[in-house]
């Protein structure tokens, strides 16, 4: 079962102020990984991780289609946490839960876009690694 704590959403939601962006990495139709450092991650829900990406035609949006499985590191080696989280990134249409994934976004990201060009993006988590070991899984 997924039940993400509260010191994972403190954690990751202060990962940018802390200047701890957190890692995203993607895979594409070529099977190759791709790696992008992320501000605007954040815990979506118990289960759930969210990202707004500032850029529509960003490589991210078109990898997710054809391949949705996604992995991200969370690391503050000062306090000496760290999680792997692995799961499936969906795209989201819906207005309104788009503007939530936005408006849960640090404000610094916000900033970046006033517009609200970006796109949302949540990742369903199936599983958590901390030093090396699964401590949840779907």
């Amino acid at each position: 079962m997924i039940e993400l704590t509260e010191e994972m959403r403190t954690a990751v939601g202060n990962a940018l102020e802390d200047k701890l962006p957190m890692i995203a990495s993607s895979v594409g139709e070529d099977g190759q990984p791709t790696l992008s450092f992320y501000g605007s991650i954040h815990v979506h829900s118990a289960d759930q991780l969210a990202i707004w990406v500032r850029t529509p035609t960003a490589g991210l949006l078109g990898r997710i289609p054809s391949n949705s499985h996604m992995a991200l590191l969370y690391r503050n080696p000062a306090a000496q946490l760290g999680w792997q989280f692995h799961g499936r990134a969906r795209q989201i249409e819906d207005g309104d839960e788009a503007r939530r994934v936005y408006d849960e976004s640090p404000q610094i990201e916000r900033d970046k876009d006033a517009d609200r060009l970006g796109r949302a993006v949540i990742i369903d988590v199936d599983r958590v690694i901390a030093r090396g070991a699964v401590i949840m899984e779907r």
